[in-house]
């Protein structure tokens, strides 16, 4: 049974389905994330897409999704700031307590509010654009499930800190400490059973929701393509830069094109056809 919050992480008593919990389950999670992965990019490339909707309906949907996305990154800048950084170097720097806990439930809670709108707005959209909701996928619902779920009890237990206020939980002591010790295989499990039962709940969503992520089209996540940024310009047909000077010569050698090696320009230089590659460096690696 998990303890109260006055209870000092020290006084918890560990119970066999706190080790299940805390000490087996994530790293059955990073198993499967790792795992799924590996396989879906292997076996399932082609469907490593968003199976994007937006020919069917745009409108909504360019409300909707920047709503969601740059309130999920703000979400996850706030995880990682809270569960990564230490406390104690958080103190160092000058920063109080009360000083972070008032920005994090601040920015936290527009940040939470915003994904929370943009999600509702999405599955508004799939449910009421008949052609996305006949595209919708029983995986996708169960994304859009467990998503959903993750956000309200993260929002929870932002609320539940507001209300509570001097009394409330600090989670930098009991779920932060657990989460960097995962990643030294020595898992604090005693810290995170003397959480209280809203993060514990968050806690297990956000792990199923890991848990289905490579299986979704949440997977799209995990690819940047950052040479987008700095590949050129698809040309789907060039035109011969030489085209009026060839029709320049004709009309000089008396209305005919003058005699060159077919494919060659004027100038001596071949014609470029309207499929040659550009020069796109990932292609043309992969191509050799």
């Amino acid at each position: 049974m998990p303890a109260t919050e006055a209870e000092p992480a020290s006084a918890v008593e560990i119970s066999t389905m706190d080790i299940v919990l805390w000490g087996v389950l994530p790293y059955v999670m990073m198993v499967v994330l790792v795992g799924g992965l590996v396989w879906r990019y292997k076996y399932d490339q082609f469907g490593w897409t968003t199976r994007s909707s937006q020919l069917y309906e745009s409108k909504l949907l360019r409300v909707a999704s920047p709503l969601f996305h740059f309130g999920l990154l703000a979400v996850i800048a706030g995880h990682f700031f809270g569960l990564v950084i230490p406390m104690a170097w958080t103190q160092a720097v000058g920063m109080s307590q009360d000083f972070y806990h008032f920005n994090a439930l601040f920015v936290g809670g527009i940040a939470g509010v915003g994904t929370l709108g943009g999600i509702i707005l999405l599955i508004y959209r799939r449910r009421t654009t008949g052609p996305v909701f006949m595209a919708t996928t029983t995986n996708d619902k169960t994304m859009y499930v467990v998503l959903t779920a993750a956000i309200v009890f993260g929002l929870w237990t932002t609320l539940a800190s507001v209300f509570e206020g001097e009394h409330g939980h600090n989670y930098r002591e009991t779920v932060a400490p657990w989460f960097r010790s995962l990643f030294i295989f020595q898992p604090d499990i005693e810290a995170m059973a003397g959480a209280p039962f809203s993060f514990h709940l968050h806690t297990l969503v956000g792990m199923a929701l890991f848990v289905i992520w490579p299986f979704t089209r949440l997977v799209h996540a995990f690819t940047a393509p950052l040479h987008y940024l700095f590949r050129p310009y698809i040309v789907y047909r060039s035109r011969d830069r030489d085209r009026a000077g060839g029709k320049a010569a004709g009309r000089a050698a008396g209305g005919k094109a003058p005699d060159r090696p077919a494919g060659s320009t004027t100038s001596g230089v071949p014609a470029r056809r309207g499929w040659s590659p550009v020069g796109t460096k990932d292609r043309d690696t992969r191509n050799r």
